[in-house]
């Protein structure tokens, strides 16, 4: 079996982080979630620079990318992604508490893999993480890099 890749969980809420490393946990994925606070720290975390020059160039499996955030919101983050040939690939689940008709529409105009509404309920945000996670970093497969 290959080797599992990184998660890359993107929000600034640091109860949706905690939740949502609990939920992955469940299925022994959450050693391999890296954490970015914001757009403008996953950004410098894909491209290796700031704090993350030493990090093995190495995309992660999937990026949890939520839209709402401070310094660079999860759409702008997207649009960066899916315009760099280095990252287009990575899938991006929109994993968001947004029901906003134009952030569903924007997202996927520009390139989203899915688009996920944070449940409200504890039970039914832990499943829908838990099952983000075994699809994406598990059954889903990429392209060799």
């Amino acid at each position: 079996m290959d080797k599992l890749k990184t998660i890359l969980l993107v929000d600034d809420s640091s109860k949706d982080i905690e939740l949502t490393l609990e939920a992955l946990g469940e299925h022994n994925l959450a050693n391999l979630v890296s954490v970015a606070k914001d757009g403008v720290e996953a950004l410098e975390y894909l491209n290796c620079e700031g704090k993350y020059m030493q990090r093995k160039p190495e995309n992660p499996a999937v990026i949890l990318l939520d839209i709402k955030m401070p310094r660079m919101d999860g759409i702008e983050v997207l649009k960066a992604i899916k315009g760099n040939s280095k990252l287009k690939n990575i899938p991006v689940v929109m994993l968001t508490s947004s029901r906003e008709e134009q952030d569903l529409i924007k997202s996927y105009e520009l390139g989203v893999n899915a688009y996920v509404v944070k449940p409200v309920n504890f039970k039914d945000f832990i499943d829908a993480v838990k099952n983000l996670g075994i699809f994406w970093a598990l059954i889903n497969e990429l392209p060799s890099a």
